[in-house]
């Protein structure tokens, strides 16, 4: 490493956000550029580690410990502080197809589990790794580069977020001609429309697209595949098939009053509203509302909102709402308030389960003077109103009690903690729970106790010759970064099913 002291000398620093009263006007990122001087000093924190296990990428306790797709972490940060970009560049992409985008929305759980991170705040991986990718692109670095040769076959790809677009990357240096289906208007996944335009803005998706597509990459839209184009004639026409179509069926709550209008699930939301930002191209939410023929998305402006649920996609319909104008807003976790540090059932390196503010809940603090969440607290009912509408729900506080449950903690009711709360617009946030029956179905797939399209990981092959399948879709809802590792895994696999040997990383 080039600074040996590095780590004892130089504090953690992140960029500043723009203020929340100012960056709640917008659609814009939030996020504020870091001069590079500082950012040369926050790689020399990092220790290179004889053993790092920022970059293992196992999974520890059921929650993932480093980074699932390997990435060159010490080396890239020593090559930031010694002012070497454009190698930090070329290690940075050895591992990771898409840096601008885990750079900006992935958790870090590389930083979860940085050796300084034991008795001092881990390096700023992620604030680095955003930074190498964006200083790739405005110097020119980062360009098309298609393959020289093509093997002449052909490979479908059903799905265009990380996973789809991480193996058809893939697959498409091979040499392989890679068509990508997705049903959305937009190229992307939940990329596009999962994740709200402040968080990634979508000309950073497309220009991406973009690189691919003058790569060789052929892209196909508004196609539903197992609807639009059936599942028998895609197999027939493709030499072979990657499935890579998310976990996008959303739990439910069954209860009473679940049929009134204004109860939609979080992607609802969340796609219906970033369709509509760029369909309009709007800047601000002011623009937005007031253009002709606009409002076809769902609307928060003026209403008291309750959000189920927590995660990111909570966070996101937190911050969306507060663009929209909302009245009033709650967001409802059923779980305990996570503890403010590791406790001793949490140890390095496993991912630190600590209470977090996110920049939904810091928006919503600076326009409402609180934070949204309310923890232990479990919906019971649902009441409309003589239309038919949602007007408020009721609720009861809950303990978590270890019983005979085999060792599971379960949801005691604590009485008298009901309460009435107002609600015109209810969010359902929690979580999801595999892929859509429609094209596993048609193609007769074996699936998993969760439903998710059996597959072994490593493998990658489902139950149909010549079929593979990557991401949620096959090990359930999960991260952006384990998107791109199973992308890239199945592309070697079909690579290798192809042509009986694979030289892919």
């Amino acid at each position: 490493m080039g600074k040996a002291t590095g780590f004892m000398e130089y504090e953690r620093e992140l960029p500043s956000d723009r203020p929340p009263t100012e960056r709640i006007a917008d659609w814009r990122e939030f996020h504020l550029p870091f001069a590079e001087e500082k950012l040369r000093t926050q790689g020399a924190r990092c220790m290179d580690c004889g053993t790092p296990f920022c970059h293992t990428g196992k999974l520890l306790n059921g929650m993932v410990s480093g980074c699932p797709i390997n990435n060159l972490i010490p080396e890239w940060n020593d090559l930031v502080y010694r002012g070497l970009w454009h190698e930090a560049l070329e290690r940075l992409l050895k591992t990771n197809n898409f840096p601008e985008f885990t750079g900006r929305v992935c958790p870090a759980p590389c930083e979860g589990s940085c050796t300084l991170g034991i008795n001092e705040p881990p390096v700023t991986i992620k604030n680095i790794e955003a930074a190498i990718i964006e200083r790739g692109f405005s110097e020119g670095w980062v360009k098309p580069d298609p393959p020289q040769n093509r093997t002449g076959k052909k490979v479908a790809v059903v799905g265009s977020g990380p996973a789809g677009l991480a193996c058809a990357a893939q697959l498409n240096r091979a040499g392989h001609w890679v068509t990508v289906f997705e049903r959305a208007d937009r190229i992307g996944g939940l990329l596009t429309y999962g994740i709200p335009n402040m968080k990634l803005e979508k000309h950073i998706v497309q220009r991406r697209v973009d690189l691919m597509t003058a790569e060789g990459v052929k892209f196909v839209t508004n196609t539903e595949v197992g609807i639009d184009y059936p599942a028998d004639k895609l197999v027939s026409e493709f030499d072979a098939v990657v499935l890579c179509g998310g976990a996008t069926k959303p739990r439910d709550l069954p209860i009473e009053g679940r049929e009134l209008k204004g109860i939609h699930f979080a992607m609802e939301f969340l796609h219906a509203n970033t369709k509509d930002v760029l369909d309009g191209q709007a800047a601000t939410p002011s623009l937005w509302e007031s253009r002709v023929g606009g409002r076809k998305y769902i609307s928060a402006k003026n209403k008291d909102v309750v959000i189920i649920g927590g995660g990111d996609t909570g966070t996101d319909c937190v911050a969306t709402s507060i663009r929209h104008g909302c009245k009033s807003l709650a967001q409802f976790e059923i779980l305990n308030r996570p503890p403010d540090e590791r406790q001793p059932g949490n140890p390095w390196p496993e991912w630190p389960n600590i209470f977090r503010v996110d920049y939904g809940q810091e928006e919503a603090a600076a326009v409402f003077g609180h934070d949204p969440r309310h923890y232990a607290i479990m919906t019971k009912k649902f009441v409309g109103d003589e239309n038919g509408h949602v007007k408020e729900l009721h609720t009861v506080q809950i303990e978590w009690v270890t019983g005979d449950n085999g060792g599971r903690p379960t949801p005691q009711e604590i009485p008298g903690t009901e309460k009435v709360w107002p609600a015109q617009l209810v969010l359902l946030s929690m979580g999801f729970l595999g892929p859509e029956d429609t094209l596993p179905d048609q193609l007769g797939l074996e699936r998993d106790e969760r439903s998710n399209a059996r597959a072994e990981y490593g493998q990658f092959a489902t139950s149909i010759e010549g079929v593979f399948t990557a991401g949620d879709m096959r090990r359930g809802q999960s991260l952006v970064v384990w998107a791109i590792n199973e992308g890239r895994g199945a592309a070697c696999e079909v690579d290798r099913y192809l042509m009986g040997k694979t030289d892919l990383p």
